[in-house]
């Protein structure tokens, strides 16, 4: 049974190196894995894991990001092991590999991170277009995190009344942002 922890896999791989057992050239590997040798991977993997990693987290400056590169990248090398063309060295191309999808990784991070931002800001200007009574439950709700008990004693009104400008405020919120999104 092949370990799945990264560290052991390179302690085994250490191990075999130096009880004298020959390893496999890249090239090899890379012919192994046209028929789906698990092993020619592992071996790809014990390889050059650290140097993906190190690659693709010096590009992305995030660890998650970077152990998803490597992740996606030796999913890509085990789908489509013809990608590798003949005579260019192995390491080479598993850095471009690296590069490409650590760079769509940031692409994807700004992406998300940019609309995050687009949609906190349309919904401040929504709610600056409540009522004051409306915009003020729901400011206490979510940005102070108080119950409608808490707000009708903050407001000194009956919680029914909390509970209904919450509704109210919550039904004009939502097409506030349906308007401002077409």
């Amino acid at each position: 049974m092949e370990p799945t922890d990264p560290e052991e896999r390179a302690r085994q791989s250490n191990a075999a190196r130096e009880s004298g057992a020959a390893a496999p050239a890249d090239e090899e590997l890379i012919a192994r894995l046209f028929g789906h040798e698990e092993p020619a991977l592992s071996g790809l993997y014990d390889r050059y894991s650290r140097l993906i990693y190190s690659v693709a987290l010096r590009i992305t400056g995030d660890r998650a990001a970077a152990a998803e590169a490597l992740e996606d990248v030796f999913e890509a090398i085990w789908q489509f092991p013809g990608s590798f063309q003949a005579g260019d060295s192995v390491a080479g191309w598993l850095i471009r590999m690296t590069r490409y999808r650590a760079i769509d990784a940031n692409r994807s991070h700004s992406r998300a991170y940019e609309e995050a931002v687009d949609d906190e800001h349309a919904a401040r200007a929504a709610l600056a277009q409540l009522p004051a009574a409306q915009r003020r439950v729901l400011e206490l709700a979510y940005y102070g995190g108080l119950t409608y008990a808490e707000i009708a004693a903050r407001l000194g009104e009956p919680v029914g009344t909390v509970k209904s400008r919450m509704r109210l405020g919550l039904t004009r919120l939502r097409a506030l942002m349906r308007a401002a999104q077409e």
